[in-house]
């Protein structure tokens, strides 16, 4: 199980400057960090967009994006737009599904975007679609599990 970590608390920190200004930044996950890095920001219609740009240290061998790298994404994905849902508690990934469908390359600005299709006492579930251009790359739904801080 993996994202939204339990133990230590998220913060945002706002972008006000370049690309990314009036996105946020995830900044509580290590591999997040290393891996994206990741933004998003609220819709107005008050549910979030995911997005970063596609760059060299995300490509596989054969010059597309790493499945991982989209795998990756569409995790951090999944606390973004369950924010509503997860605010105040610790969660996890507890269960995690993915159909690759089409790739990104170098340069791309790669999104995501969904909804929370059922949110209960301790578990949430998700579905969402990363894309670019309006092109989609990549399928996925999910079980986020609420966990009680220490």
């Amino acid at each position: 199980m993996d994202g939204g970590d339990a133990q230590v608390p998220y913060s945002m920190t706002e972008i006000t400057e370049g690309e990314w200004a009036g996105w946020k930044l995830w900044s509580s996950d290590p591999f997040e960090l290393l891996s994206g890095p990741f933004y998003c920001r609220p819709t107005p219609g008050g549910q979030h967009i995911c997005a970063f740009r596609a760059e060299q240290k995300h490509m596989n061998g054969g010059g597309f994006m790493h499945g991982g790298c989209l795998m990756t994404f569409a995790d951090y994905a999944l606390f973004c737009i369950a924010d509503s849902e997860l605010q105040g508690t610790g969660s996890v990934t507890a269960s995690m599904n993915c159909e690759f469908i089409d790739a990104a390359r170098i340069g791309d600005l790669v999104e995501a975007s969904g909804e929370v299709v059922r949110a209960g006492r301790s578990l949430v579930f998700i579905r969402g679609l990363v894309t670019t251009g309006g092109r989609p790359l990549l399928n996925f739904s999910a079980i986020v599990k609420k966990v009680r801080r220490g």
